[in-house]
């Protein structure tokens, strides 16, 4: 019941050939996901994102910067440091090692939540929509 949040494949920085020129987990002055310590069985200590909450900001090498959104409510369990040393994990392997965070919804909400996600397929419905209305 954990989610991982990765970059979807339709993504810009994943399509249009972008070097991702830096991450950044500092969201704010007071912000930082990098400052979460998680502890123990209830996962003391746990930053508690909405759906909403920034998790992270990812500049590219042509100036456009993206934020990076938890979509999720839940506990953020584990942000991962290993792409702010290398960068093109992220596009490389944007679904195993290139994930950026890991969430843990609440267990009453997980059930809902995964009810309310989209499968493959209506997942590239969406896109080729957007893609048609948008040439």
């Amino acid at each position: 019941r954990i989610c991982v949040i990765t970059l979807a494949e339709a993504h810009p920085l994943l399509q249009s050939g972008k070097t991702i020129k830096s991450i950044n987990y500092q969201i704010s002055a007071n912000c930082s996901r990098l400052q979460n310590k998680v502890s123990g069985k209830s996962k003391r200590g746990a930053q508690f994102l909405t759906e909403l909450a920034p998790l992270c900001r990812i500049s590219s090498s042509d100036g456009e910067e993206y934020t990076i959104y938890s979509c999720i409510r839940g506990r953020l369990i584990e942000v991962n440091e290993n792409i702010l040393n290398n960068p093109a994990l992220l596009q490389e392997k944007p679904s195993t090692e290139g994930y950026i965070a890991v969430v843990l919804p609440k267990f009453e909400e997980s059930k809902s939540i995964t009810q309310g996600l989209l499968t493959r397929k209506e997942y590239e419905e969406v896109l080729l929509k957007r893609h048609n209305s948008s040439s």
